[in-house]
């Protein structure tokens, strides 16, 4: 089950603030982007996923938390990764009003 993401300020209050070492780097383009958490993920060893949001990258946040341990990774990208992640989610946004809900059925013309 994911876990939605927590808030910046949420997680310096539990003491996870940016000090943090990263477990790992990551290039954005490695990334997957979930639209349910409206996030750019990437497997904890814990089980949960790393995530970072779009703003957050725009604001040019480098460091994915995991909600559900301390571990942290520094995500590398730069002006043409940003570019193709708002293509991503631009296309994902697209699919997702396209495809139909799971066990949905057709309707014929």
């Amino acid at each position: 089950q994911k876990v939605p993401w927590r808030t910046r300020e949420k997680r310096e209050r539990e003491g996870r603030g940016d000090g943090a070492m990263a477990y790992e780097e990551v290039n954005l383009n490695d990334m997957k982007y979930d639209l349910e958490l409206e996030a750019f993920t990437y497997e904890c060893p814990c089980g949960d996923l790393f995530q970072i949001t779009m703003e957050e990258l725009e604001a040019g946040e480098e460091i994915a938390y995991c909600p559900s341990c301390s571990l942290v990774v520094m995500v590398e990208y730069g002006q043409s990764e940003l570019v193709k992640a708002q293509e991503r989610i631009r296309s994902a946004d697209k699919l997702e009003s396209v495809v139909p809900p799971a066990g949905a059925k057709a309707i014929a013309a």
